[in-house]
């Protein structure tokens, strides 16, 4: 019947079915999320776990017979761009009344793509920017409640969690409220505020992640406005406020691009974004939409703020600091934050692994526990810049090792295939360069990130440090994910003894697996100077042995999910 439809049917007829599929994609998406709630008063750590890779998954598993679909309906005029001019005629004006119309965009441009298969971008068929210059939709009811100032603060937050009830309830809220009356008032002191809240600001919105949950908001002091994070935990003796975060880097430490995605009931995301960043402005718009779950429209953004940047960049693409991947090439923009990573044609030895299992890798990390550890990789096909961004070095080296991800003429690069990453300082870089007191905690941190990726069932492979970066908060992650595996799926040994005509012969005396691991090794792969290896060894001395290993390895194969918090222990109000 298509071939009998006029165009403007026939467009009226796909963007319908795309904007029903957006909408079975959002209805599920929220159920998913809502779904949270319950999860944490249950204390059913693994079926959160299963819903937030369930929720991630979702996306593709959506727009897959989507694609198919509107193949279908358009048969032979499938790649009939001015019957898709018309269809995104007719997807906009259908959005128009959405409170979620960037998020909708962002799915059309999903399927387009898939379809054509765009180099670069096409603005006729897709939306490479918004529609609407200002939300389409007026706002109804503000994404926070306000309270206004209270008898005393102890009085104002134990307002504020009674607005945020459990069933199974706190174990001690007037308790938990005089606390962080304390630290707020002991923060208040400390910026030199007034030493009253005139009021608050609190997303109505609960937000989870793992074991936790966050009540969000910010208090008014004066000039002064301070974030404010409610950290709860749900202990089998009930709920309890675990930690209290007031600075911006807390909070923004929060919201890492390292840790996994939140789950939160929100009817206007644009409303919600827009107040997080009062809380964090230093974060882009497109990582605080990851954040909450919106990866793919957070990738959109971050495309739109890419090519922003480079319409007014002065500087070119370069190949970035650090020792040369044997797996990646790693180039970056020196004025912007991000590096960009093709898989090369060729691996250098001893890699032994395929295109398809480096990829593999990437989508394990991608619906993985990240734990604050692991640092998020964005995949992108199919981009285009103009030549003359990229260096004579960096050009010459792609054509090299990976000539066939990509294309160059006389005026493009295009690159087939990539992952965009926020850019850090090299483990290695950082342990040369920084000072003795920043090194020292970093070092720190390193085994502390080896025992958070150990907790959440992950093991790096390798765990050598330019295979670590330290972020602009001093917090150390894994950003390469070529050897990652599952810690369950290692075997990890203990040194046999030597004989003494094993150590005379000069051959392997004793057979190691592909999944084998001998801790005792970890020494020398760490490859840490002096006195960084004692001062790694006294506070970590353990992974150098079988035991730390297994342990962990049989919490996790007992069930157990081990809680990994995404604050400073001092935050802890427990400690207090």
């Amino acid at each position: 019947m298509t071939p009998t439809l006029t165009d403007s049917r026939l467009a009226n007829v796909c963007a319908s079915a795309i904007h029903k599929a957006f909408d079975n994609y959002q209805t599920e998406f929220r159920a998913i999320t809502r779904r949270a709630h319950d999860r944490f008063e249950l204390r059913d750590w693994r079926a959160m776990q299963s819903d937030a890779t369930e929720r991630i998954e979702l996306y593709n598993r959506v727009v897959r017979p989507t694609v198919s679909d509107v193949r279908d309906l358009l048969a032979e005029r499938v790649n009939d761009k001015l019957v898709w001019v018309s269809i995104k005629a007719v997807f906009s004006a259908l959005i128009s009344m959405r409170d979620d119309w960037e998020i909708a965009e962002t799915f059309f441009n999903s399927i387009t793509r898939r379809i054509f298969t765009t180099v670069g971008v096409d603005p006729q068929i897709e939306f490479v920017d918004s529609d609407f210059n200002a939300p389409p939709t007026p706002t109804t009811q503000r994404v926070y409640r306000t309270y206004p100032r209270a008898e005393s603060t102890t009085a104002l937050i134990a307002k504020i969690l009674a607005d945020f009830p459990f069933g199974i309830g706190y174990q001690n809220a007037a308790r938990d409220a005089a606390i962080v009356a304390r630290e707020i008032e002991k923060h208040l002191r400390a910026i030199g505020a007034l030493q009253s809240v005139d009021r608050a600001e609190i997303v109505r919105s609960i937000f989870y992640r793992g074991q936790g949950a966050y009540i969000i908001g910010k208090l008014y002091s004066g000039a002064h406005v301070i974030p404010l994070v409610l950290a709860l935990l749900n202990p089998p003796e009930g709920i309890l406020l675990d930690a209290v975060l007031l600075t911006e880097d807390a909070v923004s430490i929060l919201f890492s691009f390292a840790h996994s995605y939140f789950h939160v009931e929100v009817t206007r995301p644009y409303d919600l974004i827009y107040f997080l960043r009062t809380l964090v402005p230093r974060k882009r718009i497109a990582e605080l939409y990851i954040a909450i779950g919106y990866h793919k429209h957070g990738k959109t953004d971050l495309y739109r703020d890419l090519l922003c940047h480079l319409a007014q960049a002065e500087d070119k693409f370069e190949i970035a600091r650090g020792e040369r991947g044997m797996v990646m090439i790693v180039f970056t923009l020196p004025s912007y934050d991000l590096v960009f990573k093709i898989i090369k044609d060729e691996f250098a030895a001893p890699k032994t692994s395929t295109r398809e299992q480096v990829r593999a890798k990437y989508d394990f990390i991608f619906t993985h526990d990240r734990a604050g550890r692991l640092i998020d990789a964005q995949e992108f096909e199919h981009l285009q810049f103009e030549r003359f961004l990229f260096s004579r070095e960096l050009l010459d080296e792609l054509q090299r090792v990976a000539a066939s991800n990509i294309v160059v003429n006389e005026t493009c690069v295009v690159i087939k295939h990539l992952y965009v990453e926020r850019r850090l300082t090299p483990l290695n870089i950082f342990i040369r360069e920084a000072d003795d007191n920043a090194v020292r905690a970093a070092v720190l941190d390193y085994g502390n990130t080896i025992r958070d990726l150990a907790a959440a069932n992950v093991f790096p492979g390798d765990i050598l440090l330019k295979n670590f970066g330290v972020t602009r908060h001093a917090h150390v992650v894994l950003y390469d994910y070529n050897e990652v595996c599952h810690l369950t799926d290692c075997n990890f040994r203990a040194m046999p003894t030597a004989r003494e005509e094993d150590e005379m012969s000069g051959e392997t005396w004793f057979y190691v697996g592909p999944n084998d691991f001998l801790p005792e090794e970890f020494r020398t792969w760490l490859g840490l100077p002096a006195p960084w290896d004692q001062v790694f060894e006294e506070q970590h001395g353990d992974l150098f042995g079988v035991a730390f290993w297994q342990t962990i390895q049989n919490r996790i194969n007992q069930g157990e999910v081990i809680h990994i918090f995404p604050y400073a222990a001092s935050k802890r109000l427990a400690h207090r």
